[in-house]
């Protein structure tokens, strides 16, 4: 059964996937912390990705499931491509690749030195997200230069939604071209949004936008499967 524990929804292992609250639950403060608990299977990340939540916590601490308000979307056709971005990946000569070693780039994202206040990528998210791998639902952007792998993200798609996670970049503007992307990939498959979760100084400036949980929660409802 679930119960109450530090004024916020707790879920058991032994719920059922889909048993988080809803999300107008959510506190203020700190913005969308809605539950906490749980565990990381398949069907219960996915459960929370198709009502607009997404686990998010540092080691030590319980599993915390969060739906922010507002909520920070990228329309694939408005990401913002500067003409210096054009000259970069000219000049840099990147490479794009899918999936080609999801493995590699969520273990750079979760890297300490592309994070300087910690990782929330714990051993037990990579190992849930390698699994959702395996599974087709999760997927990775990368950028490769001269045969290394130097920047990537990834992400889940549900349908028509794509839920960014998390990228890093080796050298200049590799995650900015695995964007670019990743862009140009959904809009080929009719993707309809990008999920970024939180906005960001970084995301704003690429043409990321802050839009109302209750729109974002239509635009799931119409769009993911």
């Amino acid at each position: 059964m679930s119960r109450k524990r530090l004024n916020i929804h707790w879920i058991d292992e032994q719920d059922p996937p889909d048993s988080f609250p809803p999300v107008e639950n959510a506190l203020r403060n700190p913005d969308g912390l809605l539950a906490a608990g749980g565990d990381l299977q398949p069907e219960r990340i996915i459960a929370a990705y198709q009502r607009g939540i997404f686990p998010w916590y540092s080691q030590g601490q319980p599993i915390l499931w969060w739906s922010p308000d507002p909520r920070a979307v990228l329309f694939p056709q408005n990401l913002k491509v500067t003409r210096s971005l054009r000259q970069s990946v000219r000049k840099q000569g990147f490479e794009s690749r899918i999936n080609h070693n999801f493995a590699a780039v969520i273990e750079a994202c979760g890297d300490p030195q592309f994070r300087r206040d910690g990782t929330w990528i714990t051993t037990e998210m990579r190992a849930a997200y390698a699994l959702l791998h395996q599974l087709g639902h999760a997927h990775s952007i990368e950028t490769w230069q001269h045969g290394a792998l130097v920047g990537g993200l990834y992400g889940v798609q549900l349908g028509k939604v794509f839920f960014g996670e998390s990228m890093f970049s080796r050298v200049t503007d590799a995650s900015k071209f695995a964007l670019k992307c990743l862009c140009e990939h959904l809009i080929s498959q009719g993707v309809v949004m990008i999920d970024c979760q939180m906005a960001t100084s970084h995301l704003l400036s690429l043409g990321a936008q802050p839009i109302p949980r209750e729109r974002f929660s239509v635009l799931l409802k119409n769009h993911v499967a």
